[in-house]
């Protein structure tokens, strides 16, 4: 590879990894805002757990496993162990929507695309985790 492609590749690398930060620390920051939400029994959490069919009071359960996943993701040495956590809660999220059959493309697969958004973020800051998944030579 000549100089110039390689500079070219290692700028575009450094530019997708900010972009992949930038991303991750959105998703995080919403991610981290709806737990903090459910740890402080805010009503209108406690209202929404309760139209999802659960106690009000699993929303507190829901709220410390949510926590626990973000700050996994949050540290980069733990962050795919984060996210693979974030993944199942997310799906969890979708289950609860489907069976109330809350509208399709808002709510139940809102979870989907934050799920989406999150590994896109995650995929551009470690690169490498497409070359372990097979998607990448």
């Amino acid at each position: 590879m000549d100089t110039a492609a390689h500079t070219t590749t290692r700028t575009t690398s450094r530019l997708g990894a900010k972009i992949g930060v930038v991303i991750s620390v959105l998703v995080g920051a919403f991610l981290a805002v709806d737990a903090a939400g459910k740890l402080a029994g805010v009503s209108q959490v406690k209202e929404g757990t309760e139209a999802l069919g659960f106690p009000a009071d699993q929303a507190l359960v829901m709220g410390v496993v949510l926590t626990v996943c973000v700050v996994a993701y949050a540290v980069p040495r733990t962050a795919v162990l984060g996210a693979l956590g974030i993944t199942a809660y997310l799906g969890g999220a979708v289950t609860a929507n489907m069976r109330v059959e809350a509208p399709l493309f808002s709510a139940t697969l809102f979870a989907v695309y934050l799920g989406v958004l999150m590994w896109v973020g995650m995929v551009l800051r470690r690169p490498e985790l497409l070359r372990i998944a097979g998607m990448a030579h």
